[in-house]
């Protein structure tokens, strides 16, 4: 996965995030939407992220991976 830089994920759209409202989880590219994918599982485990929300950043890094 290519190495995001904070100016270069700051000049992302909102769109490119899977939750856009808190600018979290990138997935501009298949290497990030399965990055998301993993982090979104990791801190939904550790009880950081809501199953609402990682159903969220699954759907919109599927969409990006050509999954849904």
């Amino acid at each position: 996965m290519s190495k995001l830089k904070t100016e270069d994920r700051e000049d992302l759209s909102r769109s490119k995030f899977a939750l856009p409202e808190e600018r979290k989880y990138p997935v501009e590219d298949k290497a990030h939407a399965r990055n998301a994918k993993s982090r979104a599982a990791q801190q939904e485990k550790a009880g950081n992220l809501s199953a609402a929300d990682k159903k969220k950043v699954d759907a919109k890094a599927d969409k990006v991976l050509g999954k849904g």
